[in-house]
């Protein structure tokens, strides 16, 4: 598309000016924006009142209002509380994600107008003339106009070794510039430069491996469906068969509605994703997408990035060894003088500057030939001291390597470079070696393992989580590094360039720990693979290389100092780039789906003790006990505050067994204990001779009393803060009634004085549902819940398997 338009010839020393940036633009010959976007306040405001269940409770608020029964409707006081928690929760969240996303956006540097600009990289146009320099990093494909540079294209390929371009050679977007500076035209811009191209490739939809969100919208649909059958069903039976006033028969059917509405459920889960967003943003951490923090928390395989997440992405100088008998000194003051006349600034002069930068002995130098991939030696000519050459032995010795080549291969094959340092009296030529050249000694170099690498490997080791190291490097060299960096089967390598098909790749993916000389694709498919065999799969990475990789794992990390690509299709960024922030992202993770599922169980309790309530009372003669404002009263104190208290509580315990499961674990024994409690002071109502206002006043402290025991269970242990909570909130319960039975009038809320009779029954039911609570969770534990288990695990495995046949990839 963009061949289309004529080229601008610009000037490297004038750019283009404002007109043709303004002509660019108009013709779509711009970057554009890439960038995640949130969403906007608006939609989010939207999306948390326009929801089917709020639409539901004010239909069913504006029924009971319409039968005269206002006091009935203040559960819509709760649901506005949750509505606006939510909405707040979440335009936190959005603010804290926007303010980092701000942060991490990269700049360019531009000659406009003949003055150098620093723009937004959305805002390059073609032709336009970038200023580049040691370590940056290039955003649009661009052909070098002036200058000339080593370039890093590992971010593209995998591989590290620096590549030099001249004026001429195409700079190719994502990779960056190890030394040199260089002015250069960009040649391609938004979809047509090469990481976009490859960037194009992950662009497709892939939902979030969620059993939280799966689990959830079950929920939902299964209510949703049952909602309006029960509800009528018991309106006509409350109508018709019982013979209530119509008021009446409303106001008892709203009241089924209400109780089978899991109204608290959708928002908790948005609040506790929402906090936890907020709290890893005070981690350097930046959350794209919600539920990667639940996924993170269930991976059991992470593949890994060797540079960048083992590795600084920077070299170290381990040893310098002398290669001859003399004096130590004159080596360390030659490399002092070299570092200081050498104007290198690639990874292995960076690292050797670093250990002898502050020996410089203020030689007199005349002469200096800077570090090229061509010649792979520099050196420099010192008046009164000779020529000292750095570089590779072959390069630097030619024939007289050979004797020395048996120890450098020894090195190598631990995955360290070896670099000679050589001495000769007379000056160089034309940028070509002097004369009788000799060696004085060997530098060991290798990459820089990360300091915190052994311990955040250690913890996903003891953790349980199998760990894959995936570089386009050397296999050789990146098992090294791996066994270096604590990787415990880090000795367990293959060369990817040896896997030619499929099946090989497949098996491999579960054979092997380490994997060199990889490319995008096979990183692509090793991911694929692992899913294939039932792994849920993290990947971290920073480069374009590791793009698809990151879009199809199950949760993506990227770093904040990789390429746009890799941040731009990643769930997680690490701002601050460093790989010991992952046990921190897992703990954070446990924390949310461990008290998510604790206090799910208390919502869903309610939903499922008041659906089997309301299919009962539909077939029993009598009427249903409840009133809106009594399940109000019960899940306000009983359900709803511990709920959201307890799902903020530290838990880094690990995740075990399916979502689904472990909350019916925990709710269906109340459940059942709950309405079986209500059934029977209703039958029993009718031989005791006790009023309907009896009879729901008993049904209220009942529900509320095993309510409690359903807390009780899952606040144990008990440490002080639920032990605190489950004194506090039985207390306000207990408050509650005593109010509603002494002080606020009978007509409004249906409750009446307790009597000797009413307390003698309260005291034998809670005490059979004590019994009966404690027999359903034993039947639960040791026949439902392996089911359960069962019935998911098969569910999620047809799933994984048609959401890889049916991903929607590009065309």
């Amino acid at each position: 598309m963009n061949n289309q338009h004529p080229r601008i010839p610009s000037d490297p020393d004038k750019g283009l000016n404002s007109q043709q940036v303004a002509s660019q633009k108009e013709k779509g010959l711009v970057n554009g924006n890439a960038d995640v976007k949130t969403k906007s306040i608006g939609r989010i405001i939207r999306d948390n009142v326009l929801t089917p269940f709020n639409l539901l409770n004010a239909i069913l608020a504006a029924l009971v209002i319409l039968v005269g029964s206002v006091q009935n409707a203040l559960f819509m006081g709760v649901i506005i509380c949750n509505v606006i928690i939510g909405t707040f929760q979440e335009i936190r969240a959005k603010k804290t994600i926007d303010k980092l996303s701000l942060i991490a956006t990269p700049k360019a540097h531009v000659i406009r107008d003949g003055v150098a600009q620093e723009i937004s990289l959305h805002e390059i146009v073609r032709d336009d003339i970038l200023v580049l320099q040691t370590g940056n990093q290039i955003c649009s494909d661009a052909i070098i106009v002036r200058g000339e540079c080593e370039v890093n294209e590992s971010l593209l390929t995998g591989e590290s070794d620096p590549v030099v371009k001249k004026p001429g050679d195409l700079l190719l977007s994502g990779s960056f510039l190890v030394s040199g500076t260089c002015r250069a035209r960009v040649e391609h811009v938004g979809e047509e430069n090469y990481t976009a191209k490859i960037s194009a490739s992950a662009k497709y939809i892939k939902k979030p491996n969620s059993e939280i969100l799966f689990s959830i919208n079950r929920i939902i649909k299964w209510i949703g469906f049952a909602l309006i059958p029960i509800g009528l069903a018991l309106f006509l039976k409350q109508m018709f068969l019982s013979g209530q006033p119509f008021g009446r028969a409303i106001v008892s059917t709203v009241a089924a509605l209400v109780g089978m509405i899991p109204e608290g459920l959708v928002l908790l889960t948005s609040v506790v994703l929402a906090v936890s967003v907020i709290r890893l943003s005070r981690h350097k951490t930046l959350v794209q997408e919600l539920f990667c923090i639940e996924t993170l928390a269930r991976v059991d395989v992470l593949c890994l990035d060797k540079t960048g997440t083992i590795t600084e992405g920077t070299m170290e100088l381990n040893e310098t060894i002398p290669l001859a008998e003399g004096d130590r000194s004159q080596i360390d003051c030659a490399l002092g003088a070299l570092m200081a006349a050498l104007p290198d600034t690639n990874p292995t002069a960076d690292a050797i500057r670093g250990a002898y930068g502050a020996l410089n002995p203020d030689w007199s130098c005349e002469q200096v030939v800077p570090f090229s991939s061509a010649r792979k030696w520099s050196g420099a000519y010192f008046s009164n001291h000779g020529s000292y050459i750095l570089g590779a032995a072959e390069f630097v010795l030619g024939e007289a390597a050979a004797p020395l080549q048996q120890n450098i291969q020894q090195y190598a094959q631990n995955g360290q470079r070896v670099l000679i340092l050589a001495h000769s009296k007379e000056p160089f030529g034309d940028k070509t070696l002097p004369e009788h050249v000799s060696p004085l000694a060997f530098l060991v170099i290798s990459d820089k393992i990360r300091p915190e690498a052994r311990q955040t490997l250690e913890y996903f080791a003891e953790q349980g989580v199998e760990l894959k190291v995936i570089s386009g490097d050397n296999a050789v060299t990146v098992s090294h590094i791996a066994q270096r960096a604590g990787l415990k089967d880090g000795a367990n390598y293959v060369d990817a360039t040896t896997l030619k098909t499929p099946e090989q790749l497949a098996e491999a993916a579960g054979k092997y720990s380490v994997f060199g000389r990889v490319t995008p694709q096979q990183k692509l498919e090793l991911v694929k693979a692992l899913k294939k065999q039932g792994h849920t799969v993290a990947m971290t990475g920073d480069g374009v290389n590791d793009v698809l990789a990151l879009k199809e794992a199950d949760c993506s990390v990227a770093m904040a100092s990789g390429s746009d690509a890799a941040r731009t299709v990643s769930q997680l960024v690490l701002l601050d780039s460093n790989f010991a922030s992952m046990p921190l992202v897992v703990r954070e993770g446990r924390r949310s789906i461990n008290n998510l599922q604790r206090s799910s169980s208390l919502f869903l309790v309610k939903t499922i003790f008041s659906t089997i309530l309301a299919i009962v009372f539909i077939f029993l003669n009598r009427d249903y006990p409840f009133l809106p404002l009594h399940l109000t009263m019960i899940s306000t104190v009983c359900i709803g505050a511990p709920s959201f208290l307890l799902a903020l509580e530290p838990n880094n315990e690990r995740i075990k067994g399916h979502f689904i499961a472990n909350v019916l674990q925990k709710a269906i024994p109340g459940a059942i204990t709950m309405a079986l409690t209500v059934i029977a002071i209703s039958v029993i109502s009718s031989f005791v001779s006790l009023s309907q206002n009896q009879v729901s006043t008993l049904c209220v402290m009942a529900t509320g009393f095993v309510s409690l025991l359903v807390l009780l269970r899952i606040c144990l242990p008990f440490n002080w803060i639920r032990g605190g909570l489950f004194c506090l909130f039985s207390l306000a319960f207990a408050a509650e009634c005593i109010l509603a039975m002494y002080v606020v009038p009978e007509h409004l809320l249906n409750m009446v004085p307790m009597t000797g009779t009413m307390a003698i029954l309260l005291t034998i039911l809670c005490a059979c549902a004590a019994v009966l609570m404690v027999l359903f969770i034993q039947l639960t534990d040791r026949l439902l819940v392996p089911l359960i288990n069962r019935l998911f695990e098969a569910s999620g495995k047809k799933l994984r398997q048609q959401a890889l046949q049916k991903e929607n990839r590009p065309q």
